[in-house]
């Protein structure tokens, strides 16, 4: 058997198309049936918050492997950029890495280096990975596909990032930039004020210099001017809102 025929990264895929990718985000059901919802839903990728929630390695490791097997791709969002969180998701079954709080290109090179196999990273040999079904298959074949299907997202969140956006693009194994419009408002001291004119104007920046750089940049309102990535919501925000009016509408029957 071929790893092809096993490790596949649709969303990957789907970016190398130009194509717009739908994902939603897991804070709060801990077991797998989330990654079945996710699929039957028309999602094509879940992102695990490790850095907003209180789910353990064990628990993000098994919703991975089981969007794995339902075709979409995993990716987690780690709580630090840091090597052990890294490599522990990754070979727990996530296919990408989401690094918050990025701000110079030092930092996104460290979260590739701790996400690739060499010769891109340093990334520690692991065996027996569910990516693989649990297969061997020979060093370079393994690690040349391993890095091809795993991504780094990095996000902005501060006005440095922002401001070092054309380095930390350019920054080779990066993939797709995520801008996390909260912390990024609340550092320009203005919380809360999604429809500033600066929100637009740094949207704008960051997704031409992706696109110069022939990266992606994730964000539902932008679609037309480049973004490809969408992330819905939160899996949380969903059932408050399904429950929230249901309930209404219980409450408004006419007796």
């Amino acid at each position: 058997m071929l790893i092809s025929d096993i490790l596949h990264n649709n969303v990957k895929a789907k970016l190398a198309r130009d194509e717009v990718v739908a994902s939603m985000t897991v804070r709060l059901v801990r077991t797998i049936e989330i990654a079945r919802i996710a699929r039957t839903a028309g999602f094509d990728s879940l992102y695990v918050d490790l850095e907003h929630s209180s789910f353990s390695l064990e628990t993000c490791g098994q919703i991975c492997m089981a969007a794995v097997e339902a075709g979409i791709a995993p990716f987690v969002r780690v709580p630090a950029n840091t090597p052990d969180y890294i490599c522990r998701v990754l070979e727990g079954g996530a296919l990408g890495i989401i690094a918050p709080h990025v701000r110079s290109a030092d930092e996104a090179r460290a979260v590739v280096r701790a996400a690739k196999f060499s010769p891109l990273g340093e990334r520690s040999n692991a065996g027996g990975l569910p990516h693989l079904h649990f297969r061997s298959f020979p060093a370079p074949e393994a690690y040349a596909a391993l890095n091809d299907a795993t991504m780094v997202i990095v996000q902005f969140e501060s006005a440095d990032a922002l401001d070092k956006t054309e380095e930390i693009v350019a920054v080779d194994g990066v993939d797709l930039v995520l801008v996390g419009l909260n912390d990024l408002l609340a550092d320009w001291g203005i919380p809360g004020q999604y429809d500033h004119p600066r929100v637009r104007e740094a949207y704008a920046s960051t997704i031409a210099a992706c696109r110069r750089h022939g990266k992606h940049c994730g964000v539902a309102e932008f679609v037309r001017m480049g973004a490809r990535y969408v992330s819905t919501g939160t899996d949380l925000a969903f059932l408050m809102s399904a429950c929230t009016a249901r309930a209404k509408q219980v409450q408004e029957i006419k007796l």
